[in-house]
C-alpha cells in the first residue's frame, strides 16, 4: 500500500508558505492526485476553465508552478486543454511571463516554455496573438541557446520551439484557416532574427542539422524543413550555415531520400523542395562542388522507370520526376558524373526535362506550408519496410508451399483411388 501523508493547514497561505512541495516530483504527484480525483473528473470542463483562468490572474512564481505543470499533464492527455487555453489568449500571457520573468526560477522558466510549445504544436495560433510578439522575445529565444549546452534534447531550448513558431507564421501568410484573413503582411520573426541577427545565433543552425540527422518523428522532419526552405529562399539568409553544416545536411537529406519508404511521398517531395535552393543559393554552389557525382546518382535513380531501382523506390510520380528536374538544372550539378556512360540514355533523358522558367515553382511554398503530420507518427524506414516485406514473402512462400504440399497430397490420393478403381473394374 502507497504511504500517505496528511497535513493540517489554517489557510490557503500556509500551503503555500511550506515545504509541501520540495521538488518537481512533489509537484507532479501533487497535479497527478488532482487530474485523478473524484472531484476533477466529475466537474472536469469547469476545474480545467478555472486553472486557465488562474494563468491569466497569478504572478506568484510557485502557484504559476504547479498551474503550469497542471495544464500540461492534463493538455497532453486531453488536447482540448490547449484549444481552450489559445480560446482563451494564454499565449500572449505566456509569452510575457517567460520574458518577463526570465531571470526567475529555472525550473519555472523551464516549464513555461515546455507548455508554450505544446500548446503550440497541435493547433493554429491566433493571428492577433502572432502580431503581439516582439522581435526582442524571438531574440530572447535564440539567446538561451547560445548560453546553454549542445545538446539539442535539452528542453530548455529544445529548437523545435523556435521552430513552431516559425511554422505558426508560415501558415498564417500562406495557408490561413476559414476564419482567418489572408496575411501576406505578417512579418515572420523567426526569419526576421535570423536575417539581421544570425551571425549570434549559429548554435541553433547547427542543432536543427543534428535534430534532422537523428529525428524520426515525421511532424518534427516537416517543422525543420520548412525552416530550411524559407531560410535557403531567403537572400539575407542564403549563408547562415557554415560551410561545414551544409556538407553534413547534403549527408543527411542523401541518406534520408534513399531511406524513406515510398509511402512517405509527401515528405520526400519536401526534402527535393528544400534540396534545390539548399545546392542553387547557399555557399555549396562554389567549389570544390560537395557530393556532386552521388547527388546525380541519386536524382536520376529517383526517377527511373523498370529494373531495381523502381522496386527500391517504387513508382515514380509526376511532382517527384518535376522535382528532380528542378535539382538537377542546378548549374554545377549539369554536367554527368563518372560512372554512369551505361546508363546515359536514361540519364540524358531524366535530367533533360524542361522546367518552367527561373526554376522555382510560386506554389512550392505553399505547398511546403500545408505539409502536416500529427505529433509522434514515426517515418518508417526502407530498410525496414523491405525486412518486413520479405519476412511476408517469407510467410507467402511458406504458406504457398503448405498449399502445394497439400495440393499434391490430394492429387496423390485422387490417382490412387482412380488406380483402385481400374483394378477394381477388371
Amino acid at each position: 500500500m502507497e504511504f500517505e501523508v496528511s497535513y493540517d493547514l489554517d489557510d490557503e497561505q500556509q500551503f503555500w508558505d511550506g515545504e509541501y512541495l520540495k521538488n518537481d516530483y512533489d509537484i507532479a504527484r501533487c497535479c497527478f492526485k488532482l487530474l485523478e480525483s473524484t472531484l476533477f473528473s466529475s466537474h472536469q470542463d469547469y476545474v480545467r476553465r478555472q486553472i486557465v483562468f488562474s494563468l491569466l490572474e497569478e504572478d506568484s512564481p510557485d502557484t504559476l508552478h504547479l498551474i503550469v505543470a497542471l495544464l500540461i499533464f492534463d493538455g497532453r492527455e486531453h488536447e482540448a486543454t490547449f484549444e481552450l487555453m489559445n480560446a482563451e489568449g494564454i499565449f500572449p500571457r505566456l509569452v510575457e511571463i517567460i520574458y518577463e520573468g526570465k531571470d526567475d526560477d529555472a525550473g519555472l522558466h523551464r516549464m513555461l516554455l515546455e507548455l508554450l510549445y505544446e500548446m503550440s504544436r497541435i493547433q493554429r495560433l491566433r493571428i492577433q496573438d502572432l502580431i503581439l510578439i516582439e522581435d526582442d522575445f524571438i531574440r530572447y529565444l535564440f539567446g538561451i541557446i547560445e548560453g546553454l549546452s549542445d545538446d539539442s534534447k535539452d528542453p530548455y531550448h529544445y529548437p523545435t520551439i523556435r521552430l513552431i513558431l516559425n511554422e505558426q507564421y508560415m501558415v498564417s501568410t500562406h495557408d490561413p484557416g476559414p476564419d482567418q484573413p489572408f496575411t501576406a503582411n505578417l512579418t515572420n520573426k523567426v526569419i526576421k532574427t535570423l536575417s539581421t541577427h544570425g551571425f549570434a545565433f549559429k548554435t541553433f543552425g547547427e542543432n536543427i542539422i543534428l535534430l534532422l540527422n537523428r529525428e524520426s518523428e515525421t511532424s518534427l522532419q516537416l517543422l525543420i524543413l520548412k525552416l530550411l526552405y524559407l531560410l535557403f529562399t531567403t537572400s539575407s539568409t542564403y549563408e547562415y550555415f557554415y560551410t561545414n553544416d551544409l556538407r553534413v545536411l547534403v549527408d543527411v537529406m542523401i541518406r534520408n531520400l534513399l531511406d524513406l519508404p515510398s509511402s512517405a511521398s509527401a515528405l520526400r517531395h519536401t526534402y527535393l523542395r528544400v534540396l534545390y535552393p539548399l545546392l542553387a543559393h547557399t555557399q555549396l554552389k562554389n567549389p570544390p562542388h560537395y557530393k556532386r557525382d552521388e547527388l546525380l546518382r541519386l536524382l536520376v535513380m529517383m526517377t527511373a522507370t523498370g529494373g531495381a531501382m523502381e522496386a527500391h523506390f517504387g513508382a515514380v510520380d509526376e511532382t517527384t520526376k518535376r522535382l528532380v528536374g528542378r535539382c538537377t538544372h542546378v548549374p554545377w550539378l549539369k554536367e554527368y558524373p563518372e560512372g554512369m556512360d551505361g546508363e546515359s540514355t536514361v540519364a540524358r533523358k531524366l535530367l533533360g526535362v524542361e522546367m518552367p522558367g527561373g526554376m522555382a515553382s510560386s506554389l512550392s511554398v505553399v505547398e511546403v506550408t500545408t505539409q502536416k503530420e500529427r505529433p509522434d507518427v514515426l517515418t518508417g524506414s526502407r530498410e525496414k519496410e523491405e525486412e518486413e516485406g520479405e519476412l511476408g514473402r517469407a510467410r507467402e512462400s511458406e504458406h504457398d508451399v503448405v498449399q502445394i504440399t497439400n495440393h499434391q497430397d490430394l492429387s496423390a490420393s485422387v490417382a490412387d483411388i482412380t488406380l483402385q478403381e481400374k483394378k477394381e473394374s477388371f
